[in-house]
């Protein structure tokens, strides 16, 4: 006969499994905003020091013009993503206190035990991974709007 601990056990890791899913899913979205995030810092940096190297290289008005409106631009999608990963870890920390809470109510009583709070942390974990996803596509269209894409004459260069 089976040992009844050992199926509860049993049971409580096949209900925690689903929410972890939903970490993975997690860590890969920090993994790709961590690597925007640093692509925007990289981008001020570079904008940064040609703005301070003018004594060294001449930039035309119209060019220092451009490099701090991009500047602005940046810092807007830093918000951004910033708070999107702000998003991402509540996220986690909600998923993760689900988790907890769904394995220790089968271990500790031996059968399922529903709170609001179960419902709370799921809810509010899917919420805010959903909220984080609107920010990283928020970010995206930010990035896409920015890109100059028009050629620029040799007039507009001597302004």
């Amino acid at each position: 006969m089976a040992d009844p601990l050992l199926d509860v056990l049993g049971e409580s890791i096949k209900l925690s499994v689903a929410p972890v899913f939903l970490l993975t899913a997690v860590a890969g979205m920090i993994s790709v905003l961590t690597h925007r995030v640093a692509r925007i810092i990289d981008r001020s940096r570079f904008l940064q020091m040609e703005l301070l190297n003018q004594d060294k290289t001449p930039l035309t008005p119209m060019f220092v013009n451009i490099y701090h409106q991009e500047l602005h631009k940046l810092a807007q999608r830093a918000t951004v993503v910033n708070t999107s990963m702000v998003l991402l870890v509540v996220c986690a920390i909600l998923i993760a206190l689900t988790i907890l809470e769904l394995f220790l109510s089968e271990t500790a009583s031996g059968r399922i035990v529903t709170s609001r709070t179960l419902m709370y942390t799921f809810i509010g974990g899917v919420v805010s991974f959903v909220f984080a996803l609107i920010g990283l596509l928020i970010e995206v269209l930010l990035a896409s709007y920015t890109v100059r894409m028009k050629p620029i004459s040799k007039q507009t260069l001597q302004m």
